[in-house]
């Protein structure tokens, strides 16, 4: 009952404070109490109070918008550690082929480095525990590599070259989680900063990231949002501030129980010149949309892509006393002009809402701006060149790039969706990596690097095993390009990182050479 009672605390004070709890016959929560001792105690077969009370606030909220949510303890930590900046662990970027752990890079500085762990070492036990070829989940793995900061953890590695396996103690030690997924240079003047979500350290990674750029001549920036599913508020307001001027809005919320919160730049952001282009889509959320729409209000830059997602519910967490945690919205997101960032919805509609993506794409929104329809009543002005901008739900872009529905055919989606193109280039790379080592920097790979023949016979073979293959020649054919862009950009992140894999396949994103378009103009 506790995590029920602890529903109280949300209940509306009284004009001294207190909360306004009423037990009478007549009260909602009197109901649900006898509700709950009913079952306990009366219900056939044995239940769990516990989880009768989890249930119970699940039904509650679900009732109430798509946003609200309850998550177990567990649940909640897993949730919350990308965004919070850093985890307990042993520092290695991994992945799990044929049953077996292969190291792809470990992190620079980081426990397993110290202790003399390399790319392509095979962890194959843990703490006298076998993970290798005894078909172990990834999240049974992590859970063996991870632990409390300071604590040890014995591995062993079979390593190529060596008859005999190594034995390793690690002490694990904090390990950074980067929100900042590519940074680079796409041509003179003109830098590149993707962030996947708005975390703790997203703002000061951007600043690192911006600051580099800069020492390299960047006067313009695209500023890629698409896919990021948004994170802390705070985060966004802070890498909002850097773009605007002293006094500009950049959001605003409110909620029946909720006064008015207003969030304005302070004046000292690094990047109030040059021009900013932001490239979305439709899974570009939340905290990214506030972004977005303080950017194209405040007329600072140009809005590049899809119509974004439309998520501008606000909400408060609520955390129970056994660690599990109550998201309940409060009130909306609103962009300076006014808009409504939230799209429309229906109580308890929850799969309807989770369908959006599907109807936008049925009603030809993703790839004809003409099927987009707006009132007249959604029009708003943005704050200084009085654009015409378009409420209603999530961010509507400047610049409209269709959805390319034919870029990917359905032999390769397949082929994606089984995790055949990845696990075959991870194996190739692990089985030619001294060869690769040769194409010292990116711009060498780029200009040198030609996929062999045999990486794409060997992904046809494994979808064949697999039940995937082409329906016939011509698409097989049409597979090829774009395949083979995505085969050089997965084998150049693991060479250079993560920017290189952007620096090679953003040149396939329609959305992201709109936008290096759009910021060529006039410079």
């Amino acid at each position: 009952m506790k995590k029920l009672l602890i529903l109280f605390l949300l209940l509306p004070l009284t004009a001294a404070g207190q909360l306004k709890i009423s037990l009478g016959a007549d009260s909602p929560l009197r109901k649900l109490q006898i509700a709950h001792m009913a079952v306990e105690n009366l219900y056939v077969d044995s239940v769990d109070a516990n989880e009768l009370a989890e249930n119970a606030i699940r039904g509650m909220l679900e009732k109430l918008d798509p946003h609200s949510s309850f998550t177990t303890a567990k649940e909640t930590r897993e949730l919350n550690e990308p965004l919070q900046g850093n985890f307990d662990g042993i520092g290695v970027q991994f992945n799990v082929i044929e049953d077996t752990l292969i190291v792809l890079q470990t992190v620079h500085g980081g426990p397993s480095e110290k202790v003399g762990i390399v790319a392509g070492d095979r962890i194959i036990a843990v703490n006298d525990t076998a993970i290798a070829g005894v078909k172990m989940s990834r999240a049974d793995i992590m859970k063996r590599l991870r632990g409390k900061k300071g604590s040890k953890v014995n591995v062993l590695v079979k390593r190529a070259g060596e008859r005999k396996p190594l034995a390793f103690t690690i002490r694990r030690d904090k390990i950074p989680v980067h929100s900042m997924d590519a940074a680079y240079m796409i041509e003179p003047g003109i830098g590149y900063i993707r962030l996947g979500n708005f975390g703790a350290t997203t703002h000061k990674e951007m600043l690192q990231a911006a600051d580099s750029l800069r020492r390299l001549g960047m006067t313009d920036l695209v500023l890629d949002l698409q896919d990021n599913g948004g994170g802390y508020l705070s985060a966004a307001e802070d890498v909002a501030n850097e773009f605007l001027e002293k006094g500009d809005l950049i959001v605003y919320a409110t909620g029946r129980s909720v006064p008015r919160h207003e969030s304005k730049a302070d004046g000292r952001g690094r990047l109030k010149t040059g021009k900013i282009v932001v490239l979305v889509n439709e899974f570009t959320a939340s905290a990214a949309e506030i972004v977005s729409g303080a950017i194209q209000d405040q007329d600072r830059g140009i809005i590049v892509g899809r119509r974004t997602f439309g998520k501008g519910l606000v909400q408060r967490p609520v955390e129970l006393p056994d660690g599990s945690m109550i998201r309940l919205t409060v009130s909306h997101y609103y962009t300076p002009t006014g808009r409504c960032i939230q799209k429309p919805y229906k109580a308890g509609g929850r799969k309807d809402y989770d369908l959006d993506f599907e109807q936008r794409l049925k009603h030809g929104e993703l790839t004809c701006r003409d099927s987009i329809h707006f009132a007249d009543s959604l029009r708003f002005e943005t704050l200084r060149n009085h654009r015409t901008v378009y409420g209603g739900g999530g961010i509507m872009p400047d610049i409209f790039v269709p959805l390319d529905t034919l870029q990917y055919t359905r032999y390769h989606r397949s082929l994606v969706a089984k995790g055949i193109v990845v696990q075959e280039a991870i194996k190739y790379y692990d089985k030619n990596r001294r060869q690769l080592r040769k194409f010292k920097t990116l711009d060498d790979f780029k200009q040198r690097y030609v996929l062999p023949e045999s990486l794409f016979e060997a992904i046809a073979e494994e979808g064949k095993k697999q039940k995937v293959e082409p329906k016939d020649d011509d698409e097989k054919q049409r597979t090829r390009p774009y395949l083979t862009e995505q085969l050089r950009a997965l084998i150049a992140r693991d060479l250079y990182g993560e920017s290189a894999y952007f620096e090679i396949i953003n040149m396939t994103n329609p959305i992201f050479t709109a936008g290096v378009a759009e910021i060529k103009r006039n410079i």
